[in-house]
């Protein structure tokens, strides 16, 4: 099988790798970089636990192959922190004790700071329709949400 050469900046590292052409952002992104706070739960595009920023836009990694991102920049949640802390969606999710078992909120976290970079200032109503892509199966949203509104508080 054909590999092919890709660039990307991974949570502010450069990385210059050989993928397999049929190979998904979300396999290379785990697999081959180890960032394995991009969860894989459906790969069909319908849980959003796999979601990444790929150039400031929130996606799902489980439906962008690897080669469509050479020459981008992608951050997971491992990278939404700046470096030596925690960004305030986290740092409110964690106060909101709204990460119940986990696994689906390394992709609610990363498509909170997408609401909150392109919408600073949602209503209760915007951040449900901005999270409306991620599901949680094993609770509720009430703490996501109320999380996310706290987080906007804090975002300048």
């Amino acid at each position: 099988m054909d590999r092919l050469a890709i660039s990307l900046v991974v949570n502010r590292e450069s990385r210059t790798l050989e993928v397999a052409p049929h190979h998904t952002l979300l396999r290379v992104l785990r697999d081959q970089l180890g960032w394995t706070g991009v969860k894989e739960c459906c790969s069909a595009g319908e849980c959003g636990a796999c979601t990444v920023l790929v150039d400031g836009e929130a996606i799902n990694a489980c439906l962008m192959l690897a080669v469509e991102a050479d020459g981008g920049e992608i951050v997971t949640v491992e990278g939404i922190a700046p470096p030596g802390g925690l960004d305030v969606v986290q740092r409110e999710f964690l106060d909101a004790g709204a990460i119940q078992c986990g696994f689906c909120i390394p992709g609610m976290i990363v498509a909170a700071r997408y609401l909150l970079d392109t919408n600073p200032h949602p209503t209760s109503a915007e951040v449900q329709d901005g999270l409306a892509g991620n599901l949680c199966r094993c609770g509720g949203y009430t703490r996501i949400i109320d999380a996310v509104r706290a987080a906007a508080k804090g975002t300048p």
